[in-house]
């Protein structure tokens, strides 16, 4: 029994073709409202694209949404990030995109990845080499199929066993909480999850 409420991360497209993709589209809606239905919390960005159509499917469903904001201010937020504000909380950190990666990422119980350009390459990279929970939502276009190549190939790494795929959102929330409650999360970064442990969840 859990004693308070996870929180997912929900990073992907911004811009670019993803945020066209109806496929894309439908998945991060699937996402935003199978976590209000769970009762769980969800924070992305506060940023336009794929991570605002979870929200908003999310917000919708009856969830509560958190937006971590590079901006210093509201006014900086919406009239030169030009990003949404619909989020039922908004935390402004004056931080820019990069800072605000790794506030993104450790305020949340686990991160989902859909789609993804350069900038959510970046929030991975982060949760990797945190041993975040990460759940990757293949067939949504970007870098989300293209993860066990830059991992395994590129880079000469494993996939740990906390990192989960799969293109159905709701197959992939319950991959999530079986590593979620299989590996809980260090209280000290020397002890995150590595891609050295042979323990095997993904299935």
């Amino acid at each position: 029994m859990r004693k308070r409420k996870l929180k997912f991360g929900i990073m992907g497209s911004a811009s670019g073709p993803q945020i066209s993709n109806p496929i894309a589209r439908e998945k991060a809606k699937a996402i935003g409202t199978e976590l209000a239905r769970r009762g769980y919390i969800l924070i992305n960005g506060a940023c336009p694209g794929l991570p605002n159509d979870a929200m908003l499917a999310c917000k919708e469903a009856g969830g509560l949404t958190i937006g971590i904001s590079p901006a210093f201010s509201e006014y900086e937020h919406i009239n030169e990030y030009l990003s949404p504000h619909e989020h039922d909380i908004i935390m402004f950190t004056g931080l820019g995109f990069m800072e605000r990666d790794i506030i993104n990422i450790r305020s949340s119980d686990a991160i989902i990845i859909i789609g993804g350009g350069i900038g959510t390459l970046n929030e991975f990279t982060i949760a990797y080499d945190e041993g975040r929970p990460t759940g990757i939502v293949t067939d949504s276009g970007g870098i989300s199929n293209s993860i066990p190549h830059i991992v395994e190939e590129l880079c000469h790494r494993t996939i740990p066993p906390n990192m989960v795929f799969d293109s159905d959102p709701i197959l992939l929330l319950n991959k999530l909480e079986k590593v979620i409650d299989a590996f809980p999360l260090p209280i000290h970064e020397d002890g995150r999850v590595t891609d050295g442990i042979d323990t095997d969840l993904r299935g």
